[in-house]
């Protein structure tokens, strides 16, 4: 009875996978039920394959289906010259109202470099990286040069998950654009040589019928949640705690206050946002900190500046220690327009630019961020072991409570201050410098 049952679970199983519903895009002859948008790259079939020649003096090129889908299975296989990029937009859009139609939303990135961030999700035109395999490194190894590689791309509801030859690489959650059609990108050049490396793709096929039932199962690819302001089910599971809900101020109080600020704050479309002031240092609404305190965490914060803006997120901060004018006293990353503010000059070897540990060390000067978008700090703490992370990429570490650490002090802006960074634990401050910034996604795991 029992072997009875296993053949007929495997049969279940088998007749169900042979009932998906599979239907090509491509027929592997014309380009039927697809437009071109946007550039002048060209596409033309060969051997079976859709294939796209780089044009110099035109922008991004993108081959669209004429239909849009929004829960599906996509799979094709892709092939792409080294020294160039591509990609398959899903979900997109091509609105006269937005940028007089550029093509916009999320992209499966085909990317030869030596970054190999193939399977990573772009939102292109809109809002940049949102899934780079920083995230999820060991997927890099997926993708095989001047080959034929096989993609799968699942979306179903808020969720989007790639593969690259049977290797997991991207895991998000977003909510912006829930239906698009899918693309083909030819990547705009700026090498007349690049004209004759090609991108192909062939055995596009895309299923729409019971989704859900022909999902992957959950496995333990790193997830990146988009949807602002929220916890999923798996960072609720992992211990992640928002500090911040999108409607409230719950949580936080002025640094020298023991409620939150009456005036230089507004919490407006799931942003915290501190005032323009006068440029001063908490000379509008204050600093404000976390109501309680924080010893081994990371903290993500999704921050805004506009132009010229200074501000920094600080951390081990004792509310008490300076009871006179400006900022309260702790651990600082940068928030800063290096660009157009002075203090970005100041300091020693760039060590007030944006990312830096305050006054202290310095962050690299090619640093991703966009002044146009918001970007993400994160900030880890371990013991005496601190890093900073700008945009997924580590750009500080250091260690405190040391003999090199406090000589670092010495020698800067609170060599007055004692014990400065070596406390135990502190207050997380969001900092008012009477610069407008807008913050939201303030997230906090403790270890």
């Amino acid at each position: 009875m029992k072997k009875l049952s296993i053949i007929l679970l495997c049969c279940a199983m088998a007749g169900s996978a042979f009932a998906q519903n599979w239907k090509p895009l491509f027929n592997g002859k014309n380009l039927k039920g697809w437009e071109q948008l946007n550039g002048k790259a060209s596409y033309v079939v060969e051997e079976g394959a859709i294939v796209g020649h780089p044009k110099m003096g035109t922008p991004n090129s993108f081959l669209a289906t004429k239909n849009v889908y929004g829960n599906f299975i996509l799979e094709f296989e892709f092939r792409v010259s080294d020294g160039i990029n591509s990609g398959v937009q899903l979900r997109s859009e091509s609105l006269p109202s937005y940028q007089k139609g550029r093509v916009h939303g999320y992209q499966f990135e085909m990317d030869p470099s030596d970054r190999a961030w193939t399977g990573g999700i772009y939102d292109e035109a809109r809002r940049g990286w949102l899934y780079p395999l920083t995230k999820n490194p060991q997927a890099k190894q997926a993708f095989k040069h001047n080959d034929w590689n096989k993609a799968r791309i699942e979306a179903n509801g808020t969720s989007i998950r790639t593969w690259v030859n049977g290797v997991a690489c991207a895991n998000l959650l977003d909510d912006m654009t829930p239906v698009g059609f899918i693309a083909l990108q030819v990547h705009q050049i700026g090498n007349k040589a690049d004209e004759n490396k090609t991108m192909a793709w062939r055995n596009i096929r895309i299923c729409t019928e019971n989704v859900a039932q022909y999902l992957t199962p959950e496995g333990d690819t790193p997830e990146v949640n988009c949807i602002d302001n929220t916890l999923s089910a798996k960072e609720a599971k992992e211990g992640w705690k928002l500090l911040f809900d999108g409607k409230t101020t719950n949580g936080w109080r002025g640094a020298r206050l023991s409620s939150f600020p009456q005036k230089g704050w507004l919490v407006e479309n799931g942003i915290l946002k501190v005032l323009a002031g006068n440029g001063g240092e908490a000379a509008n609404g204050g600093d404000i900190v976390t109501t309680r305190t924080y010893r081994n965490f990371i903290l993500k914060v999704d921050f805004k500046i506009t132009p010229g803006a200074n501000s920094g997120i600080k951390y081990f901060v004792d509310p008490d220690m300076n009871k006179g004018e400006g900022s309260a006293i702790g651990c600082e990353f940068q928030i800063l327009d290096d660009q157009r503010h002075p203090d970005a000059k100041l300091g020693v070897k760039g060590n007030r630019k944006l990312g830096s540990l305050y006054d202290l060390i310095p962050a690299p000067e090619n640093k991703i961020f966009d002044i146009n978008t918001f970007n993400t700090a994160m900030i880890v703490v371990k013991g005496n072991h601190v890093e900073h992370w700008l945009n997924n990429v580590k750009i500080i570490e250091y260690e405190r409570n040391n003999q090199e650490w406090n000589a670092l002090v010495a020698y800067s802006k609170y060599k007055n201050w004692p014990n400065f960074g070596n406390l135990t634990d502190g207050n997380i401050l969001l900092q008012d410098h009477g610069n407008e910034v807008s913050f939201k996604n303030i997230k906090i795991k403790e270890l």
